[in-house]
């Protein structure tokens, strides 16, 4: 098990105060290294073998839920594993910072894809943030083509592609 907090709360190993700055660099790391995961896991799998359920993204949604929903809540699991781990068996205390990183930019990843780009809550109704602009506009060439950019938070758009989009004016991502 972990170490015994004063308040009698078992800690992970790498909880301790002593590590402390290890371990926000740890969930920091985990945070950026999720964006290439990300891109790589939507690229082969998303569009690979698990297209079954994302398909369901590039469609006009006709439900508040869609198939594509499944992949976060897989995500999740994976994740909450890694908290049990972490939390429970010597040696794997790594895990918690890693769990709070990942959680982190699935938090952020949602706030920015399902939230503002695709307006599932109406969060941001009639209001425009530069940042997510850009970010909306790199998803609006994904979904015209089902192509790169498959990142998110720091999509990577080809020239051509950017090039291509420019000539256009359909925008997938508006709701009919």
């Amino acid at each position: 098990m972990g170490a015994m907090s004063e308040t009698g709360l078992v800690l992970p190993v790498s909880v301790h105060p002593m590590l402390a700055p290890t371990t926000i660099l740890i969930a920091i790391v985990a945070f950026v290294m999720m964006e290439p995961l990300t891109a790589a896991i939507h690229r082969w799998v998303m569009h690979g073998i698990g297209e079954f359920l994302h398909r369901s993204h590039h469609r006009p949604m006709l439900q508040r839920f869609e198939a594509n929903d499944w992949y976060p809540v897989m995500f999740a699991a994976i994740v909450n594993l890694g908290f049990f781990a972490g939390f429970n068996w010597d040696g794997f205390g790594v895990l918690v910072p890693v769990g709070i990183g990942v959680t982190a930019y699935g938090a952020a990843y949602a706030l920015v894809h399902d939230v503002y780009i695709h307006g599932r809550l109406n969060w941001f109704a009639n209001r425009q943030v530069a940042t997510f602009d850009r970010l909306a506009e790199a998803h609006r060439i994904h979904h015209l083509y089902s192509a790169a950019p498959y990142g998110m938070l720091a999509p990577v758009v080809p020239a051509a592609l950017r090039e291509r989009a420019g000539h256009t004016t359909r925008n997938p991502l508006v709701k009919a």
